[in-house]
Formats: structure tokens, C-alpha cells, sequence
């Protein structure tokens, strides 16, 4: 085995298990916020609320009243907190597929094995939560997270596929002359 060779299996050796990091720290993240009392968590998301009613009052010029931007806050608050549920969970699937995908884990394997553990935390972090003051555990949660876990692993998958299909395969075939 030549000094080249030998250097390149010795980094995939030490690069494919660091290649879990993103998904281990997205974890961390969201158990981070599951461990907010439930008045910091609903505080944090009423700020997003706030944010997205001042950018489309300004982006749309509708010169809303203060009045009118608490209404639109309270009529988006609940979509806002389980937008980011799913988003917490399409981004944690992509962080645990693409590690999965590194270790030829393909297909419908890609998706059973990724959702296992997505789901699986879903479940676990939505009981952690039951824990935790002024929150509570919700089936319905879990089911939105799982759909975002889904649509990120279906994600990796295509996008995946494509790259292998277009980019990685016609490199494995071509020949210098």
C-alpha cells in the first residue's frame, strides 16, 4: 500500500465517524429548547411571530397598528411554533442522512433507519418535554416532526441519487488518456 493510499483510508477512518457531528449537535439544539420552561419557549417564539408580521408589514407596505400586529401575532403564533417543529426535524434528518448515506446506507434502509432515529428522538424529546414546567408532551408534535424528518431524509435521498447519477458515476467511468 502506497504512503497515499494509506493517508487516505487513515482520514475516511478518522473524517466518516466526525461526519455525525451536525447531527449530534442539531440534537443538542433541540433538546436545548425542549428544556425552556413553557414561558421562555412561548416568549421565543412570539418574538419570531413578531418578526415575520414586522417584515410583511414592511415588505407589503400595510402600515399596521399595534393593534392589528398583536392580532396577526396570535393568528400565526400556532402555525409559527409547529413551522418550527418540522423545520428542527427536516434539519436534523438531512444531518442524520447524509452521515447515513457516507455509509452506503441507501434506499428504503436510508429512510427506515433515518426515520427510526428521528422519530425515535421525536418520541423521546416530546416525554423530556412532559418534564419540563409549563410544557407538555403532544402526539401531534411527534407526527409533525416526523413529517420533517421525512421530507428531509426523502431530500438527501433524491439529492443524493442525482449527484451519484450525474456526477460521481460519469467521474468512476471516465478515462485520461
Amino acid at each position: 500500500m502506497t504512503l497515499n493510499k494509506l493517508i487516505k483510508a487513515l482520514l475516511r477512518f478518522i473524517l466518516k465517524p466526525l461526519s455525525f457531528v451536525p447531527a449530534l449537535l442539531m440534537m443538542y439544539m433541540i433538546f436545548s429548547f425542549s428544556a425552556q420552561d413553557g414561558t421562555t419557549s412561548a416568549n421565543l417564539s412570539y418574538k419570531v411571530s413578531y418578526k415575520a408580521v414586522s417584515i410583511a408589514d414592511r415588505a407589503l407596505d400595510l402600515e399596521l397598528t399595534d393593534k392589528q400586529v398583536a392580532r396577526c401575532i396570535r393568528k400565526i403564533h400556532f402555525y409559527v411554533r409547529k413551522l418550527a417543529h418540522f423545520s428542527e426535524y427536516f434539519l436534523l434528518a438531512v444531518t442524520v442522512a447524509i452521515p447515513l448515506y457516507v455509509y452506503r446506507i441507501r434506499g428504503i434502509w436510508l429512510i427506515i433507519t433515518g426515520g427510526i432515529l428521528c422519530v425515535g428522538f421525536a418520541a423521546l424529546d416530546e416525554l423530556h418535554q412532559y418534564f419540563v414546567s409549563g410544557r407538555s408532551c403532544s402526539v401531534r408534535d411527534v407526527i409533525i416532526d416526523s413529517c420533517g424528518s421525512l421530507i428531509g431524509i426523502l431530500v438527501v435521498r433524491i439529492l443524493g441519487y442525482i449527484g451519484r447519477k450525474t456526477i460521481f458515476e460519469p467521474l468512476s467511468t471516465h478515462r485520461s488518456y
